[in-house]
């Protein structure tokens, strides 16, 4: 079954691409000033952008892209044509990793774990980490 869309409500396409302007906005450190400013829009427009209330355009699109340093299909990555009429999980494989990276302990650990150079020591990390998750499970 089709699920309709009120035509008021912002399309999922929308609202995922707004999710990761700001999950890539965050992960960056920029303010939504200062993107705002790099695309010559007020910082609520951004806002919405990121909400999903408003559409973002081809062109703008473009431009955001290259503000935050990032092909346009970093956007739509793993894409389903047919989730997109049926509104559910639009983005397969990548919607928990995006929304874990907008979170503010995503957005914390990756931080922390990017400064480390060891290679060694990241892979320890990861060993650790998944050792803990089998302890959940």
């Amino acid at each position: 079954m089709r699920m309709e869309l009120n035509k008021k409500d912002p399309s999922p396409i929308d609202v995922e691409v707004g999710r990761r302007i700001r999950m890539r906005r965050r992960i960056l450190g920029m303010s939504q000033t200062t993107l705002a400013e790099g695309l010559n829009v007020t910082f609520q427009q951004v806002q919405k952008y990121e909400k999903g209330k408003n559409r973002v355009g081809a062109s703008r699109l473009q431009s955001v892209a290259d503000c935050l340093d990032v092909p346009v299909s970093f956007f739509f990555e793993g894409v389903s044509a047919s989730s997109e009429n049926t509104g559910e999980e639009i983005f397969s494989g990548g919607g928990d990793l995006a929304g874990f990276l907008a979170s503010g302990e995503g957005l914390e650990l990756n931080r922390a774990f990017a400064k480390i150079k060891d290679a060694r020591t990241r892979l320890k990390i990861i060993g650790l980490v998944k050792a803990l998750v089998g302890s959940y499970s």
